[in-house]
């Protein structure tokens, strides 16, 4: 078993909370009027009771029961109560529409790697019947909670954020320190709901994704700040790409360029043209940049280039970076390492670096790749769009041996490809070694429109018997498609 094999306890703490929001359901997330309206239309049928429906949909929000009373002697209520929901699956479920940015508000909160629960007073079984009839992609469906009562399900499901119409929903958000987000779909206008108490007032969810990105990034923004602050010194493991550069930047911003050290490893898996690049940001922002030479090319499992293989490239960089972090006296070595890679299932890497002590201040403050380019624009740093820029290492297909002359004919046809697709506005650009033959990705949206016969030629001048475009575009890590057991090395 090699050392990448084995696993040690993984980095769990974060510095902000795992994002769970919370919402109510009726007129929150769906409307239910009309499904509801017709089974107290059955109700009022079947006992010959004159219910005012049209009254009881314009006033959802608290229990079945309560509203029941209003129409039905005391010791009838809880046959009335079973009646109701003897009718409701058959009658209620169908009728119900989703209200305008419930999937763009669900999409949301998943974009920011953060999980869903519904909070409702509604009859739990009727809960899950409308989400699933409507395809919600909720995690956790909750019922049979009014009111503060609420803050029950909300507190045990650690939610930090809570949406609903009802005042009832406020102080369901209260009671369990959440904040409270109000919309104006329901009983209450957005005046009385911003005068109950509520946080945050939205005429509807289509303003809940914009509203949720600008909290959340607040939030993450603010953490990692605290967290670099935390520190009197830091080496930045600087590749020159956008997570390694927001990173040197929020350090030069938190704690002075003066004490922060850029570290950009020099070896035969740098694209050449990766380096210009980084002196010149790290200049531009004041901080000290040097260049270390790794080499990861000695390490037999690096050149043996299985699974593994970036567990012991990382384990070269940090192992590097430490002494250099000695000789300036400095606490500690920071890697690019963002919330998205922590998830990704296939970053051997990630262990190398936690085993050797590296921090990784943007994966504990939960901020994403897109946060970290939004931030980045914000700030205007020049690479928040800079394209993805893995190690060349990632072209050679596992099982083929690494050496510095693959290495260099693959970086070679990939500025052969990328220099003739400039005038299209290329973005990506992948020449992966298969052996003798090569795989080239391009942006999708160039598919098509390019002359696919002038790229293959230009890779097989640098030495490729073979080429072809791939016909699905450009795909971060598409080697790893090709491993035949990758949960070996996860």
């Amino acid at each position: 078993m090699s050392t990448a094999e084995i696993r040690p306890p993984q980095p769990t703490a974060t510095d902000v909370p795992e994002l769970v929001v919370g919402f109510d359901l009726d007129m929150t997330l769906i409307d239910s009027r009309p499904g509801i309206k017709a089974v107290w239309d059955l109700l009022a049928a079947e006992t010959g009771v004159a219910i005012d429906t049209e009254l009881v949909v314009s006033r959802l929000g608290p229990p079945l029961t309560w509203e029941m009373a209003n129409w039905f002697p005391a010791d009838q209520v809880d046959a009335m109560v079973a009646r109701y929901r003897e009718h409701y699956p058959e009658h209620a479920i169908t009728g119900s529409l989703p209200l305008p940015g419930v999937e763009e508000s669900l999409a949301a909160i998943r974009a920011l790697r953060g999980r869903t629960v519904v909070v409702s007073a509604k009859y739990a079984p009727s809960v899950e019947l409308h989400l699933q009839h409507l395809g919600l992609d909720v995690d956790e469906p909750v019922g049979d909670l009014h009111g503060a009562e609420k803050g029950i399900a909300l507190r045990e499901h650690q939610a930090t954020i809570y949406v609903g119409d009802h005042t009832a929903d406020i102080d369901g958000a209260r009671a369990a320190g959440a904040v409270a987000v109000s919309v104006a779909t329901g009983p209450f206008t957005a005046d009385e709901l911003r005068a109950y108490g509520a946080d945050v007032v939205l005429n509807d969810l289509t303003e809940f994704p914009a509203w949720l990105d600008e909290y959340v990034l607040e939030q993450r923004l603010s953490a990692l700040m605290e967290r670099l602050s935390s520190y009197e010194s830091l080496v930045v493991a600087f590749s020159g790409g956008a997570d390694s550069a927001f990173l040197l930047a929020a350090a030069a911003r938190a704690i002075g360029p003066a004490n922060v050290v850029a570290a950009t490893a020099v070896s035969p898996s740098l694209p050449v043209a990766e380096l210009e690049p980084a002196a010149h940001f790290a200049d531009s922002i004041g901080v000290r940049h040097v260049t270390p030479h790794t080499h990861e090319m000695e390490r037999e499992g690096y050149q043996a280039n299985a699974g593994d293989r970036c567990y012991f490239c990382k384990a070269e960089l940090v192992e590097t970076l430490q002494p250099i972090a000695d000789e300036f006296g400095i606490e500690a070595i920071a890697t690019g390492t963002n919330a998205d890679d922590a998830i990704a299932g296939f970053r051997p890497g990630i262990r190398a670096a936690f085993e050797r002590g590296a921090i990784t201040p943007l994966r504990d403050a939960r901020l994403t790749k897109a946060q970290i380019r939004e931030a980045s624009r914000s700030w205007g740093l020049e690479t928040s769009d800079k394209p993805a820029a893995a190690c060349l290492s990632s072209r050679i297909a596992y099982g083929i041996r690494i050496t510095p002359n693959l290495l260099a004919r693959v970086d070679r046809a990939e500025m052969a490809v990328r220099n003739h697709l400039t005038p299209y506005g290329v973005q990506n650009v992948r020449v992966r070694d298969l052996g003798e033959s090569a795989s080239i990705e391009i942006d999708a949206n160039l598919l098509g429109t390019v002359d696919n016969s002038a790229l293959v030629e230009l890779v097989r001048a640098e030495g490729f018997a073979a080429a072809a475009v791939d016909a699905r575009g450009f795909r971060s890590g598409s080697m790893n498609e090709r491993l035949t057991n990758p949960d070996r090395y996860r």
